[in-house]
């Protein structure tokens, strides 16, 4: 039954949480098992109930029909499950699906009691029997209830897990993990104090997982502080308390220690990430809060001091609270992102070997930008301008991190051999750590916290030397290179066929073969006759071959008109 259930479930739409395609799914399969199996329930026109019955369980997709008619119902009741948080009226629905898939469940406990059927599947099905009916009572809040059920299906799992293979108990030991949280919930309420930090312990154990493990794990912690938050009335900081009216800030806050200590007790860095990521969304979801409650008070936003005091209002004072602490946890974050690729860059040989693209300090100096920026919207928080040791606090940290940038930016100008810079950047990282060492008598205790700035100081004198070896070796290495063969001087391949030398531009883009365009060279010019003997020359006489023209009268006009010619 488990199996069935994974499998179909994994593969149609709950490997992305998509109840309603799970839904879709479960109503096409069974319409096709009615169909192979001529089971059908009346035609077009009529419909004509059927049930399973003992006597006819000669093929066990029989059983099938009935395992996913609840799975259907399960499914839409998730379904609603999630449309109920927009959308309250649906409850109402989620409940009556959910005991629809109960009555499923409970036909096929009944079904698989014949004696066609073997123990294993007998088993399963009285454990997901248990399974739907703890998910029922555990929404109707009846936690006793739903502990005895849970309790139930968690002891058949695991015998079952102890029975078969590892390979085998894999998916029962799955199903455990899934139903702890919810035994662990019930036991709270019903009233084990003990119940919080187990819950905060699996939550740590899920690593980094993504899923309906850690959402189902999420919403048990917050339904448990949200009933904790309301105790709580005021908050202090920084010498001044303000009270906490609205719900979804008590919870936030209250949660603030346990979330940090998490953080600090995760396994691995993908754990740590997803932590802080919860971390900071609850934050950004209580300072929306806040901002909804500041803007019905127009003067407040205008005007974010009190005319009697001289101070920010309450609720502003709340607002720069939590904005300091998701920037605080900003930097944090960016911090342990900043210290796990100085790691990597040590092992950068390693990972070059291996084939992987190996971290740069580029990408440190993009992270410690970010964190410069978050320090210089702490100062302009409000209500803490005057607070001249909250700036002098926050100028020492601002020291640290551009002193650790600035050793970024002088180690990637070394990449690229740029002696110079890179030695003015490494003066100027000592010059801020001596800032920090010189201002920090009784900041020492905020300044814990941050990386030590006399370790940076001993890794640049060391980098410095090295930085000068380096050049002095880079610049012999120029010097001996340079020999006549290599030396080029400017000229075109075509003007020194005759000697060789060794021209790294010829395999280039820019390839110099020829000047072109040619330049210009002296040609003679085209020669110009002019004809001087014909002024001087004496032609012979032509009258003798010139024909005379008759002379011309009124002799003439008569005769020609007559026709006589001469």
């Amino acid at each position: 039954v488990l199996q069935i259930v994974k499998e179909s479930q994994q593969q149609h739409g709950l490997r992305h949480g998509d109840f309603q395609r799970y839904r879709g799914y479960c109503s096409r399969r069974l319409r096709r098992l009615r169909k192979t199996l001529n089971f059908k329930m009346g035609n077009r026109h009529k419909f004509t109930g059927k049930k399973v019955t003992e006597e006819i369980l000669s093929d066990n997709r029989y059983l099938l029909l009935i395992l996913m008619d609840a799975e259907r119902a399960w499914s839409y009741a998730m379904q609603l499950k999630q449309e109920a948080n927009t959308e309250p009226r649906k409850r109402f629905h989620l409940l009556s699906r959910l005991r629809k898939a109960v009555k499923h469940a409970e036909e096929l406990e009944r079904l698989c009691e014949s004696n066609r059927v073997d123990a294993k599947t007998k088993l399963e099905a009285q454990a997901y029997m248990a399974y739907l009916t703890g998910m029922l009572r555990f929404e109707h809040q009846e936690w006793k209830a739903a502990m005895e059920a849970f309790n139930k299906c968690k002891t058949i799992y695991e015998k079952l897990a102890n029975a078969f293979t590892e390979e085998q108990a894999v998916l029962y030991n799955q199903r455990v993990e899934e139903i702890s949280p919810n035994i662990r919930y019930c036991a709270y309420n019903i009233g084990d104090q003990s119940a919080m930090n187990e819950l905060m312990q699996m939550r740590l154990r899920s690593g980094g997982t993504e899923g309906l493990l850690a959402e189902k794990l999420e919403a048990l912690i917050t339904q448990t502080r949200a009933k904790q938050a309301a105790t709580m009335s005021e908050v202090e900081w920084r010498g001044r308390t303000v009270p906490v009216k609205i719900d979804k800030v008590r919870i936030f806050l209250l949660g603030l220690a346990d979330n940090e200590a998490a953080i600090v007790q995760a396994e691995n860095e993908e754990t740590k990430e997803r932590l802080f990521e919860s971390l900071l969304s609850e934050c950004r979801d209580a300072i929306q809060a806040v901002r909804e409650d500041l803007k019905p008070d127009q003067k407040q936003r205008e005007h974010s001091l009190e005319n009697d005091s001289g101070k920010v209002s309450n609720i502003q004072y709340l607002h720069s609270y939590l904005t300091y602490i998701k920037l605080s946890t900003a930097i944090k974050r960016n911090e342990s992102m900043a210290k796990s690729l100085q790691k990597a860059l040590l092992q950068q040989q390693r990972s070059e070997e291996d084939g992987k693209r190996t971290p740069r300090p580029q990408d440190l100096i993009r992270l410690y930008d970010i964190i410069l920026q978050n320090l210089v919207e702490l100062t302009q928080l409000p209500g803490l301008e005057e607070d001249k040791n909250f700036q002098k606090e926050i100028g020492l940290k601002t020291l640290v991190y551009k002193a650790y940038r600035c050793f970024f930016i002088a180690q990637s100008y070394v990449l690229v051999k740029k002696w110079s810079e890179a030695l003015v950047l490494y003066e100027r990282v000592l010059k801020y750590a001596r800032e920090v060492q010189s201002g920090a008598g009784a900041y020492t205790n905020s300044l814990k916290e941050l990386p030590d700035v006399q370790d940076l100081i001993t890794q640049v004198n060391a980098e410095k030397y090295s930085l000068q070896a380096a050049a002095i070796l880079d610049a012999n290495d120029a010097h001996e290179t340079e020999s006549p063969s290599q030396v080029k001087d400017g000229k075109p391949l075509s003007e020194r066929f005759e000697t060789f030398c060794l021209d790294p531009s010829l395999v280039s883009k820019q390839v110099s073969l020829v000047h072109f365009p040619p330049g210009f060279q002296p040609i003679p010019c085209k020669p110009l006759f002019f004809d001087l003997a014909l002024n001087h020359v004496a032609f012979p006489p032509l009258e003798d071959k010139v024909e005379q023209k008759a002379k011309s009268g009124l002799t003439g006009y008569i005769k020609g008109i007559f026709g006589f010619k001469s």
